[in-house]
């Protein structure tokens, strides 16, 4: 039940035109509650009738305990009390929950919206999580697109540049199209610096991503990362939501085959307030303004280059691979997916392709680069026995 203060605050900030999201965002309730009392000249007195929460009371220490490990999503804790025999509805949890939201530390942040295929925004999140049976750190990029709020979601294990080309080159092909403009926070993978005149000197490679699928790239201004507010509130989603019911993966693979799921049934279905609509249904709209995309995709691999050694061998993150004998001696180019394909270059052709393998799995050789060598390393001078006998 809101007091009278919190009654005036809402006509004062509807009269100064504020939004009603924005009201219920600050003031710390929600939207119909907002509604109600812009429709009352006086606010209402009356008393909560502790009768509703009878349902809930069994489950209200179990309900403060996921509050404080910082789980505020009301559907996952009433998945979660459902399973443990709840058998009443959101409602009442909902107003358990909403007077408690006040002493979540907030901040406000100014709302804009853009044109369909307009803008995506990019940001990345991390989580603890258990992959392959050992404890991880799980980095997850989360590309929204703002105006129909629908979004993609790829794991990895680092936030490196590779891994950041390869997120947004994922999130064109699940949208099916690229966009006008992509908002990046300023992460070295994207942007080098500010100038003093404001100017944004973007990362090279960032410039080629954005060359290839026509978009232009813009930047947060310093200290001002919530100007891309849209995909912020979504990586707290994935991580208060998702990463709430799966803990524990396989693998990378794993991870990104559990969040396409997720994506489909519950991501893409969720309901936006402010809007009635839900991502998937304002996606109609969005997906004819997309740009088309290139005739291949961007290649988000790894390079660097490598002498070939006199064996035929060259070393590439702690372990040794074979290429052609002809490449003994001499200078190539080596590129790493990020599935951890090694592919080999001599003079621009693909020479040799291995798929990368630890240190202690012994190198890595294809026994037809080196099948010449051995031919010519095993060939023996044949000389009669006469020419051993006339020695003794």
């Amino acid at each position: 039940m809101l007091s009278r203060e919190d009654h005036l605050m809402i006509k004062q900030m509807r009269t100064q035109g504020a939004y009603i999201i924005d009201i219920a965002r600050y003031i710390g309730c929600s939207e119909r509650t907002v509604r109600r009392h812009l429709m009352q000249p006086e606010p209402t007195r009356c008393t909560p009738s502790r009768r509703r929460m009878t349902k809930l009371e069994p489950y209200m220490a179990f309900i403060d305990t996921r509050l404080s490990e910082h789980v505020w999503n009301a559907q996952v804790i009433f998945q979660e009390i459902k399973a443990q025999g709840y058998d009443g509805g959101t409602t009442v949890l909902r107003e358990y929950i909403q007077p408690k939201r006040r002493l979540r530390h907030g901040r406000e942040t100014v709302r804009f919206e853009t044109q369909p295929g307009y803008q995506l925004q990019h940001d990345w999140g991390e989580v603890d999580a258990e992959v392959a049976g050992r404890p991880c750190k799980i980095n997850f990029a989360v590309n929204t697109l703002g105006y129909s709020r629908r979004f993609h979601v790829f794991a990895a294990p680092s936030q490196d540049a590779e891994h950041t080309y390869g997120s947004l080159v994922q999130a064109f092909d699940y949208f099916g199209g690229s966009v006008k403009t992509v908002l990046v926070d300023n992460q070295k993978a994207a942007v080098l610096k500010h100038s003093f005149t404001g100017e944004v000197v973007f990362n090279a490679g960032f410039q080629s991503l954005a060359k290839h699928y026509s978009f232009m790239p813009r930047a947060c201004r310093p200290h001002r990362p919530r100007t891309k507010g849209k995909v912020e509130r979504m990586v707290g989603y994935v991580k208060h939501n998702f990463f709430v019911h799966y803990r524990q993966f396989d693998s990378f693979a794993h991870v990104n085959q559990l969040l396409n799921q997720w994506l489909a049934q519950e991501a893409d279905q969720r309901h936006l307030r402010q809007f009635h609509q839900t991502p998937l249904a304002r996606f109609e709209v969005e997906k004819s303004a997309l740009q088309p995309l290139p005739a291949g995709p961007f290649d988000t691999s790894y390079y660097d280059t490598r002498q070939v050694g006199w064996d035929g061998y060259i070393d590439v993150r702690g372990n040794r691979y074979s290429v052609p004998q002809t490449w003994c001696g001499r200078q190539v180019t080596v590129r790493i997916t990020l599935d951890n394909e090694l592919r080999v270059y001599g003079d621009d052709e693909l020479i040799a392709r291995h798929q990368l393998a630890s240190d202690s799995a012994g190198w890595q050789t294809v026994p037809e680069h080196h099948q010449t060598l051995w031919q010519r390393t095993c060939q023996v001078e044949q000389r009669p026995l006469d020419a051993y006998e006339g020695l003794l």
